[in-house]
């Protein structure tokens, strides 16, 4: 892959357009994947990149235009920018991708091409932290991989391949995989951008530097500090925690090379829950005193919450804590010249993963104080009470440790067939252990019903503190799951034509236990529920891309892949499915055809990808009442379109997916919008100013109620934001920007047991001044 030189190297004005920090912020906050402005050198600018080579679910190294899957890139500069937005906002912007990041930093629901979100996270979507994944399940209740990523200025770029190959290069990924690769020092030189919000508390300081040790020694190291409330007053303070990542790099003969990477990730963030609203006719109504985009109930002066521990002692936590994500992880990655034509490359990665989620969930529906409620803690407690109130039952879920240690060891050899036609040959082996070491517990207590300065209530015949939820949820599981899945691709090169073949077996192995407390009061330790159970399953991808000229190729792709369940077959499951006496464990198995077109010219480029996807799952959801397992099968079709426009001063980005989903009573999957847009103007006027509006709609879809399933219209929205950037000098730039500029009510979920909804944050502006040097 070809590398920019140092900015440092260049003119003042291309120095500029190097640093292009508004479409960094706008990448920030819209997720705009395919917002970066580019600059234009000839007649047939590339804003697409599609020359680009990536590494991600691809066997061997190819430029977009030769590659058979479906792949969009977040250019290093606007990652490096990043200076609030969550990993899952980046991906917002992303055609195919369906990324609910309303939930704060982290804990987003994100999924790909109609394949549903059916009961949180990431089921069929691998998050890796340069090739390898962050969790080996994406869907874990109460810990999502997201939970311990953090986009700063460390990472160099991002790839997200959408359906083709990810079955065949990742276990458990048949969606899609999503890539954050790190910077190297592969450029000398760094930033520090200080950001502050201007109408909400958030202070952060994001530094990074890299460059040569030596001649053959190069090391980066970044990372990021923040303070504040994530856009809403009643999280006030919740924000406090940061990251430091880096690496080292060992150039060795060629193209060999070894490298250390280092993570050390200790934060924590508010995690905001679905608000009180009503339902009158299946459309949402807000509640007065209680605005969506606004609510958040941290500052409540809430009591600590005692909770049952998973050997039956009690232990107390503070609600304020929200979401605490702590990883420590260690990389090694090898790259070398084994003789004989062969190449050896192996990725390891392990990494220790703990922490906590609380969340604030509504347990019923907003209705009177009744006669005697007072005020239970903090000034003024025992004062009568005369207002609004809802049960808020507080998710508290302990991670002890949901470490992964994970290593992908490949061979690879070339063979020229004559003619200018080459055939790679490549044999793998990925191998990982998941630790999964969590413990629940679900209390509850009465809450005044407002969005910000709310308080806990003592109402007559309500325990503060006790079981919620009937008790349905105190458990706790201690386990391991262990991974052998050998692979092989055969890619064939062949003048205008570029196939690959492969074929992947999966073999997990699963063991532990775990407890359920239906009272909430104690587990029965002398009867655990085992976890002892093996399977193995094949996956498989064929495709191929034709390049008609250099400007236009044409590809179509087939795979079979499936993702797995850890906890989802678990808790609320008859103990004999998990426990070695099921003849079948629950898989959740897709299969997808793709056909697409890339074509470039006159300053435009153009990605376009038809896709059909057939699903077939098991699920259990947590949030709904009372929690069931359920098969699901779902059939998807659509259309993806990405495309780029440079004009004289303007640069347009623009992302389209029409997606037709229907499950097995012929309707569409919930939350499953037809239409999902981003688009992205940006104006660069002379050497200094940028200006430019980033736009995430989507149309109408149907989600869960009281009344049943796909009850619940949540509205069409369209989110308009908007950035300014100005260069003081060749180094220094300030910049400007407002996520949701217009306080759009973007819903983004209903929920089926009480009148609650969560909805993206409402306006914020912030302000960032970055140095680099």
């Amino acid at each position: 892959m070809t590398r920019p030189a140092s900015p440092h190297a260049l003119p003042y004005g291309r120095r500029l357009a190097r640093r292009p920090v508004a479409s960094a912020i706008a990448l920030a906050l819209l997720g705009a994947a395919t917002a970066q402005a580019q600059q234009a050198a000839s007649e047939t600018a590339d804003g697409l990149k599609l020359d680009q080579v990536v590494v991600t679910g691809a066997s061997s190294a190819k430029s977009k235009m030769r590659s058979s899957v479906a792949i969009s890139t977040i250019e290093s500069e606007g990652v490096a920018a990043v200076t609030a937005a969550s990993s899952t906002d980046l991906l917002r912007g992303v055609p195919g991708i369906r990324a609910e990041a309303s939930g704060g930093e982290s804990n987003a629901n994100v999924a790909v091409r109609g394949i549903p979100v059916s009961a949180g996270g990431a089921r069929y979507i691998q998050f890796q932290e340069d090739g390898l994944p962050v969790l080996q399940f994406g869907d874990v209740a109460f810990a999502t991989p997201d939970t311990w990523m953090r986009a700063d200025a460390g990472f160099e770029r991002l790839e997200v391949v959408r359906g083709g190959s990810a079955a065949l290069l990742a276990t458990g990924a048949p969606g899609g995989i999503i890539n954050f690769i790190s910077k190297t020092g592969l450029e000398q030189g760094g930033s520090i951008q200080l950001t502050k919000g201007l109408d909400f508390d958030q202070t952060r300081v994001d530094i990074g530097y890299g460059g040569r040790l030596a001649p053959k020694t190069r090391f980066y190291i970044g990372g990021f500090y923040r303070v504040g409330d994530g856009g809403r007053e009643g999280a006030d303070g919740t924000e406090n925690g940061g990251q430091v990542r880096g690496n080292v790099t060992f150039e060795l003969e060629g193209k060999s090379h070894v490298r250390f990477s280092f993570k050390h990730l200790d934060d924590r963030s508010p995690s905001f829950m679905p608000t009180p609203v009503r339902y009158v006719n299946g459309s949402i109504q807000q509640i007065p005193g209680l605005d969506p985009r606004r609510a958040a109930f941290y500052n409540a002066a809430w009591p600590l919450d005692n909770t049952l521990t998973n050997t039956n002692g009690r232990a107390s936590s503070n609600i304020r804590d929200g979401l605490v994500a702590k990883s420590d992880a260690f990389g090694a990655e090898v790259d070398l010249d084994a003789g004989g034509g062969f190449r050896l490359q192996n990725k390891f990665s392990w990494s220790k993963n703990s922490g906590r989620f609380i969340g604030i969930f509504p347990g019923d529906d907003v209705s009177a104080a009744p006669a005697g409620t007072t005020l239970a803690t903090g000034p003024g407690a025992g004062a009568a009470y005369t207002g609004n109130r809802f049960t808020a039952v507080v998710f508290n879920t302990r991670v002890d440790n949901a470490g992964l240690m994970a290593n992908d060891l490949k061979f690879s050899r070339d063979f020229d067939l004559g003619g200018a036609a080459k055939l790679s040959a490549v044999a793998g082996l990925y191998t990982s252990v998941q630790k999964l070491d969590l413990t629940w517990n679900f209390n509850q207590y009465s809450l005044s019903a407002h969005e910000s300065g709310a308080r806990v209530l003592n109402v007559p015949g309500v325990v503060n503190g006790s079981p919620g939820f009937g008790g349905c949820c105190s458990n706790t599981q201690d386990s391991k799951y262990t991974t052998n899945a050998p692979y092989v691709v055969l890619n064939l090169e062949s003048g205008a034509l570029s196939a690959d073949i492969g074929l992947r077996r999966d073999n997990q192995k699963a063991s532990g236990a775990y407890y359920q407390s239906n009272a909430g009061i104690s587990y029965d330790l002398t009867r655990p529920n085992a976890i002892d159970y093996d399977f193995g399953r094949t996956s498989y991808s064929l495709g191929g891309n034709y390049a008609l000229s250099k400007d236009l190729s044409v590809f179509a792709r087939y795979s079979d892949g499936a993702a797995y369940n850890a906890d989802r077959i678990t808790f609320f499951n008859n103990p004999d499915l998990v426990n070695g006496k099921s003849p079948t464990i629950p898989t959740n198995q897709v299969k997808q055809a793709e056909a697409g077109v890339k074509i470039r010219g006159g300053g435009m480029s153009l990605f376009a990808t038809l896709f059909h996807a057939k699903t077939d799952e098991v699920n259990v959801d947590v949030t709904t009442n009372p929690i069931v397992a359920r098969a699901n099968s779902y059939r998807s079709k659509g259309l993806e379109l990405e495309a780029s426009a440079r004009l004289g001063v303007f640069n347009l980005v623009g992302g389209l997916t029409y997606t037709d989903a229907k499950q097995a009573d012929g309707r569409a999957p919930k939350r499953q919008a037809k239409l999902v847009y981003q688009l992205t103007p940006t104006a660069y006027i002379g050497d200094a100013l940028t200006v430019g509006v980033g736009i995430v709609g989507t149309t109408k879809s149907q989600d869960d109620g009281p009344t049943g399933p796909l009850t619940i219209t949540l509205p069409a929205y369209t989110v308009v934001n908007a950035f300014a950037s100005y260069a003081l000098t060749d180094r220094a730039t300030l910049s400007l920007a407002a996520n949701n500029l217009l306080n759009e009510l973007a819903y983004t979920e209903s929920n089926d047991g009480r009148g609650a909804a969560r909805a993206y944050t409402g306006r914020t502006v912030k302000a960032s001044l970055r140095y680099s040097f």
